[in-house]
């Protein structure tokens, strides 16, 4: 567990953090990027739950993908080192993702088949998902660009990771709007 007794440190004045290693880097690096969208995605997944305490299974699903959130946080904050052995750093794992498939599976069954383009909107709760969904795109690009752009070492699960979790995030925007019975869709140039 962490304990945190002081909030302000003033460490981070100078525009720099610390990575979990205690490696110091500067705030606007690729991987704190990566790490702050993710931090983003979860308190937006946070917002959505105001919204689904009376749908007991979406719920419970948001509040372990929280909690996952935070994983991946850490996953991102903790560079992997070579040879770095199994457990050695929490990392996101690929039965976290096999539990995020089976639960988009789970929530996309009994939702109609979509027949357009969906806007975010209808009930608060697919609004919110819907803004979930966008931010948690932005991580993920935040995460394949340290990847690439930084040639810096990311888990490939801490993608497929985002990528599911994204996926999710719409199928269950559509779940919250009367299970696909209330979206709003779009109509191509309806305003031309």
């Amino acid at each position: 567990m962490v304990t945190l007794n002081r909030i302000y440190t003033r460490t981070g004045d100078d525009g720099t953090t610390r990575l979990a290693s205690g490696q110091p880097v500067s705030k606007a690096g690729l991987r704190v990027e990566a790490y702050g969208a993710v931090d983003e995605t979860n308190a937006c997944v946070g917002l959505v739950r105001l919204y689904t305490g009376d749908d007991g299974e979406l719920d419970a699903m948001l509040g372990r993908i929280q909690n996952e959130l935070f994983d991946l946080g850490a996953d991102f904050a903790t560079p992997a080192k070579p040879g770095e052995t199994e457990g050695s750093a929490l990392r996101i794992v690929p039965s976290q993702i096999a539990r995020l498939e089976q639960e988009i599976d789970r929530l996309n069954d009994a939702l109609p088949a979509l027949t357009s383009f969906i806007l975010p909107g209808g009930t608060p709760a697919s609004s919110a998902l819907h803004l979930a969904r966008t931010v948690c795109r932005r991580a993920e690009r935040a995460a394949v660009r340290l990847r690439y752009d930084a040639a810096e070492p990311v888990s490939d699960d801490a993608i497929r990771y985002l990528n599911r979790l994204s996926d999710f995030l719409f199928v269950a925007s559509r779940h919250a709007n009367g299970r696909g019975t209330s979206e709003v869709l779009w109509r191509s140039g309806a305003t031309r």
